[in-house]
């Protein structure tokens, strides 16, 4: 029996392997659905909104629950990965759960794996064994809503048991090519699978070839109502046609902006902590989510909710000098996002960067290169296998004269801030949330 949720994560994490072992043969729901029945289906707690994409979900998930919160919800929220601590995936109204939540649950898990492996010989992964220790902790902590944010896709993705209040998909790009297909069109289609029916769709801007296979999923599973698809009476929100995000001004504290929508009688103005005319768009795409799953929820609760939300490695800053930033950016679209607001606000600076394997790192180079004086590429952490010579070798091919290789994280992380001191340049850490989470550890003094 575990007597600390640390422990409970440490037995967790043994299933790391099982989850390799079936990325390579392919993914299903089958064992999910299997251990949600053992545990008396806990995913119909309470009401959901459930999120996928390829990039910002974790942020319109966090604002969600954080308006879900501020409207009077107990709001259970489910996102991954963590930076610091493993209890950042799974939290009730932006705190952590009581200790003995974590443990009573992860007891119940653990009892429940126990019967499942006795009659199996395949054994769960890592992200399903989480999923259904959110959902056990969720129970316990007796919300009354949810958040849940998928892990890399969605059809087939753990968290797709669920039949949510609204569904949302956030931009979508390539990326986890190898599971989800090389093209738009295919990565679209696996993150379609969280669409349900009769459940109303919010979407983010999107480019055609997704737009059309969201819109073709979303008939199909009678999101639309019968009539044409421009037709106001239509249950899927497009970001674009449903809210307007105007005059947005972006600072070292935060992003202030305007909100447009007919879900509201009148503009609201709002701000949020977090740097970045992109996270503006996604607290509207929150925003649209929130108010269509609760339309009763009122403008004063969106505002205090947005301004209240907090994101760690979201363009944190963790020294003010030199300045250093700190963003989990790890796909093409996010790091571009990351690398517009660095500049905007500091200009030149020193870029720590590493990735895990499978990113593309020259698109990825190619964008941050020509920003700064100095770049030093390092190991993002070792919870997921990278190669740092070789994105050294990309970084250097663009050209040589800027970059370092220091293999090393620790020691990375404190050459980049001699180099930072030295220059008197800010710094951008970027490119991995496991990069981001050991360089906090090391600098942030909070």
């Amino acid at each position: 029996m575990f007597l600390l949720s640390s422990s409970v994560f440490e037995w967790i994490s043994q299933f790391i392997n099982f989850e390799r072992i079936r990325a390579n043969k392919g993914f299903c729901l089958d064992r999910m659905w299997e251990l949600a029945e053992r545990a008396g289906r806990p995913e119909k707690t309470a009401p959901i909104i459930h999120v996928a994409g390829s990039k910002g979900k974790g942020s319109v998930s966090t604002m969600v629950a954080s308006i879900l919160s501020s409207a009077g919800f107990k709001t259970a929220l489910y996102t991954s990965p963590h930076v610091l601590d493993f209890r950042e995936r799974i939290t009730i109204n932006g705190a952590f759960l009581d200790e003995s939540i974590y443990v009573d649950a992860g007891n119940e898990l653990f009892s429940i794996t126990e019967k499942t492996l006795k009659q199996s010989v395949v054994a769960p992964t890592f992200f399903e064994l989480f999923t259904l220790f959110f959902f056990l902790c969720a129970r316990r902590s007796d919300c009354t809503a949810m958040v849940v944010e998928t892990g890399m896709g969605g059809r087939l993705d753990a968290t797709n048991i669920v039949f949510p209040r609204v569904s949302v998909i956030t931009l979508i790009e390539k990326e986890h090519t190898e599971y989800l297909g090389d093209t738009i069109a295919l990565i679209a289609k696996e993150k379609s699978g969280i669409i349900k029916t009769g459940a109303p769709l919010v979407l983010a801007e999107q480019v055609p070839e997704a737009l059309a296979v969201f819109y073709d999923a979303a008939e199909r599973q009678a999101c639309l109502s019968p009539k044409r698809k421009d037709d106001s009476s239509t249950s899927i929100y497009y970001f674009p046609n449903e809210a307007e995000i105007k005059d947005i001004v972006v600072s070292q504290d935060g992003t202030d902006f305007i909100l447009v929508s007919e879900l509201f009688s009148e503009p609201l103005a709002l701000s949020i902590s977090i740097p970045g005319a992109v996270q503006a768009k996604n607290a509207g795409l929150a925003v649209l989510a929130a108010k269509t799953a609760f339309p009763n929820i009122r403008a004063e609760c969106v505002s205090n909710g947005l301004r209240k939300c907090r994101l760690r490695a979201r363009f944190e800053r963790v020294l003010d000098t030199p300045p250093v930033i700190v963003d989990g950016a790890h796909t093409c679209a996010s790091i571009d996002y990351c690398v517009k607001t660095f500049t905007s606000i500091y200009g030149d600076g020193v870029l720590l960067f590493g990735c895990a394997a499978g990113k593309d790192v020259l698109a990825m180079a190619e964008i941050l290169t020509p920003h700064f004086s100095v770049i030093v590429v390092t190991t993002p952490g070792t919870f997921k296998e990278s190669y740092p010579k070789k994105v050294f070798e990309v970084f250097k091919n663009i050209n040589p004269e800027k970059v370092t290789l220091i293999k090393d994280t620790a020691t990375a992380i404190d050459k980049t801030l001699a180099i930072a001191q030295e220059k008197r340049l800010p710094v951008l850490a970027t490119g991995s949330f496991y990069l981001a989470g050991e360089a906090i550890r090391r600098l942030s003094p909070r």
